[in-house]
């Protein structure tokens, strides 16, 4: 007779001090043992704060792993400090669970966090744990050192400006199609191209390095999280702008150009698909070639796909021959109606 056993979970108190506590190393957090954290010695440039939540089933899979989950959690947040030319200093998470976890989630979920505080230098330091009725999710405030000149806005792009990214675009909207409708185009990649695009929707990667550049040179900046289209069209609305967009320029990796030559469907998808998280920066361009040699000296690449235009108009997406390629969606939207 095979006898079953039923593994063991965990109660709030035990969560906390077993699993969350062991990451709570700053000074500030007290080992998780008070009601609040204590930030002391605030940098004089002033902290910049930021909030993002993921749900399972909208921000990740139900059944991914709980420290891809978390990696994913935290990396979105500082995806947004980095944005903002900030230093990471310290965050504080709020889980919700629908039932009690296991060790092994609760051991799998922390090293997740782990794994990105070594990474990002980023340290726990409060936060809560409640009951879900529903999907589990999770939200994180994270805190960081603002630059000197204290925040790079999203609205300070200026008509002539240069449009700039980071790194690729689209991979990680790729990477989520391909976990959902492989059977349609995963034959056209290498086994390597299919795992890096899953890989870049997993794991963001927050462009830190990125930050002297930002901080001396951009008019402008914002992070990638809803797609190119839509939050380019943020960055021109709250600056009285608009822009004009080769298409041509946009930098995409291997498997994305493989994608893309294979059909336009793909070129949608890398347009306006989401969780990007690479940087979109507005550049004068007397500080074009400044930019580019600190983003080169941050270990980031970068490339020119554009200019913001005066006007009020949406952003114009350029083809082959200088045709306006229509998207068919804008870019991902909570709540959208």
């Amino acid at each position: 007779m095979r006898i079953r056993y039923k593994p063991m979970r965990l109660g709030e108190i035990a969560l906390i001090s077993e699993y969350l506590a062991p990451l709570a190393v700053h000074p500030g957090a007290f080992g998780l043992k008070d009601d609040a954290a204590l930030l002391t010695a605030l940098p004089a440039s002033g902290l910049v704060i930021t909030s993002d939540g993921l749900t399972a089933g909208v921000h990740f899979f139900e059944d991914d792993d709980p420290g891809d989950a978390a990696y994913k959690a935290l990396a979105v947040n500082v995806s947004d400090l980095a944005a903002k030319a900030a230093r990471p200093l310290a965050y504080t998470l709020t889980l919700a669970l629908a039932e009690a976890p296991t060790g092994e989630w609760a051991q799998r979920f922390t090293a997740g966090l782990a794994r990105a505080h070594s990474k990002f230098g980023i340290a726990l330091i409060g936060g809560d744990t409640v009951s879900a009725r529903g999907a589990w999710w999770m939200s994180i405030t994270a805190f960081g050192e603002a630059c000197p000149r204290g925040l790079v806005p999203r609205g300070g792009a200026k008509p002539g400006d240069l449009l700039y990214v980071s790194g690729t675009i689209g991979d990680a909207a790729l990477g989520l199609k391909l976990r959902l409708h492989g059977e349609s185009f995963g034959s056209l990649l290498s086994a390597e191209e299919r795992e890096f695009l899953r890989s870049r929707y997993l794991y963001p990667e927050p462009r830190l390095g990125l930050a002297a550049a930002l901080a001396s040179e951009a008019s402008a900046a914002m992070d990638i999280s809803d797609g190119l289209a839509l939050d380019l069209s943020r960055m021109c609305e709250v600056s009285r702008v608009s822009a004009e967009i080769v298409v041509s320029a946009i930098p995409l990796s291997d498997a994305a150009r493989t994608l893309a030559a294979a059909g336009a469907d793909a070129m949608q998808t890398i347009l306006t698909g989401g969780d990007d998280y690479e940087i979109l920066a507005a550049v004068p361009p007397e500080r074009a070639s400044g930019f580019e040699a600190a983003s080169r000296k941050g270990g980031v690449p970068v490339t020119r796909i554009g200019t913001v235009s005066a006007g009020a108009g949406a952003p114009k997406f350029r083809a082959a021959g200088g045709l306006e390629l229509e998207l068919c969606s804008k870019g991902f939207e909570h709540f959208k109606v």
